[in-house]
């Protein structure tokens, strides 16, 4: 049985409709350094990031703090959108925020079991920096939630996990923020 502390990144310089991979701002940077501070207690503990420079950028605080290097996940990475162009996608990640999961095409639902998947392969405590998509697939799967989401969580809020040979529960959701996406 391991424990995942899920991080949302920090906040991004960007919107994901305005910039495919930005970076984080100047209170994004804070935001990440508080969550290592908060987290060093804890640590050093293995650290796992999507390859999005917002998670990236966000794990450095960690990496500093305890002397790791985070391992990149591809699997818990962003959503797939199926649009390129960056109004499309933050048009349909609007119009998708409000579906259930049952609703889903094939291609949004392997997504979700990717990371699913990849989450249930961690066999020991381990902390994920993800984004919003993620940690809500991750917390409907562990909660029986249909809904794609079930709660905003925060820039660097840590939802908190339990796997148990691949069977998430949730132990504590993070802080809810607001997102500039929804």
């Amino acid at each position: 049985m391991s424990r995942l502390v899920l991080v949302r990144h920090g906040r991004a310089a960007a919107g994901w409709d305005a910039d495919a991979d930005p970076g984080l701002d100047a209170t994004g940077r804070e935001q990440a350094d508080a969550v290592a501070a908060a987290l060093a207690p804890e640590g050093p503990l293995p650290v796992v990031v999507s390859p999005m420079r917002r998670t990236r950028e966000t794990a450095a605080a960690l990496e500093r703090v305890w002397g790791v290097v985070a391992v990149v996940e591809h699997a818990v990475g962003e959503i797939r959108a199926p649009v390129d162009d960056l109004p499309g996608r933050g048009a349909w990640l609007r119009g998708v925020s409000t579906g259930r999961w049952a609703e889903q095409d094939g291609a949004l639902l392997r997504w979700r079991d990717e990371l699913l998947a990849a989450l249930g392969a961690l066999d020991r405590a381990t902390v994920v920096v993800t984004h919003f998509f993620g940690i809500n697939a991750a917390v409907a799967a562990a909660s029986g939630d249909d809904r794609l989401v079930c709660f905003r969580p925060g820039h660097c809020s840590r939802t908190v996990l339990e796997n148990d040979r691949g069977r998430l529960r949730l132990l504590q959701l993070g802080a809810e923020g607001a997102t500039a996406v929804l």
